[in-house]
């Protein structure tokens, strides 16, 4: 009999699984079991126009997802100049990360923690809750002093951890994807972990909580999705 192959290499296969248990370990397993935060959510504003209310509304659901006081960490909106959106906009195949470019997490002037999101991803509710969880993912493991900064596998960890938080719909589908514009049809991409990865792990974390077919699953891009069931295959 032919055993389900993991669609993840065993060096991330292991990395994921471990680093899940180590997640479960610094919070709990009762918060592995919450509910997952999902694209039909009545908390987010529809139709989501992008106004300033409904940003802050999406912000704040993101924040009660990964369990953070809305008043421990200011969220600003950072400009982008025209000039950058021009230039990204006639590149073709673009990636961008969530560090850097559309947000950013640091310690203010006085030292209180700081997510710095450029205002671009107001218009893509998808990429804005996946960037802001990503961002207070960094607040959970630094912010908290469960990780140092010169952590090698930190950035991977953090997009594990919305993963954990029930978050990872979000970073999963905005790992890759395809827009088409003026210029014709363009690849962007958001945060460290690959969508084979994120369907491993989405996987895993299902099967943690004891979820041989999460219903949630039908909400993920086809992509993701695919990979999740391709996990859930090899786990049993």
């Amino acid at each position: 009999m032919f055993r389900s192959r993991c669609p993840v290499g065993e060096d991330e296969r292991r990395w994921i699984e471990e680093s899940l248990e180590w997640l479960t370990g610094q919070f709990g397993e009762p918060l592995l079991r919450a509910p997952v935060l999902l694209p039909d959510d009545p908390r987010f504003p529809r139709p989501y126009r992008g106004g300033e209310e409904q940003v802050q509304q999406v912000v704040r659901t993101v924040f009660a997802q990964l369990r953070v006081d809305r008043e421990a960490v200011t969220v600003e909106l950072e400009h982008e100049d025209r000039a950058e959106r021009e230039l990204f906009a006639h590149l073709p195949r673009v990636a961008y990360s969530a560090q850097g470019a559309v947000g950013h997490y640091r310690r203010s002037a006085d030292g209180s923690p700081l997510v710095t999101l450029t205002d671009r991803l107001t218009a893509d509710p998808v990429a804005l809750v996946a960037v802001l969880a990503h961002e207070l993912g960094h607040h959970r493991l630094l912010g908290e002093g469960r990780i140092t900064a010169d952590r090698r596998d930190g950035e991977p960890l953090t997009d594990l951890l919305t993963v954990f938080f029930g978050a990872g719909h979000f970073n999963a589908n905005a790992a890759f994807r395809f827009t088409q514009g003026s210029t014709g049809w363009r690849r962007s991409s958001i945060g460290y972990l690959t969508q084979p990865m994120f369907g491993y792990a989405l996987a895993r974390y299902a099967w943690l909580r004891g979820e041989r077919e999460p219903g949630w699953a039908r909400l993920l891009d086809a992509n993701p999705r695919g990979y999740l069931r391709e996990g859930l295959r090899y786990l049993r």
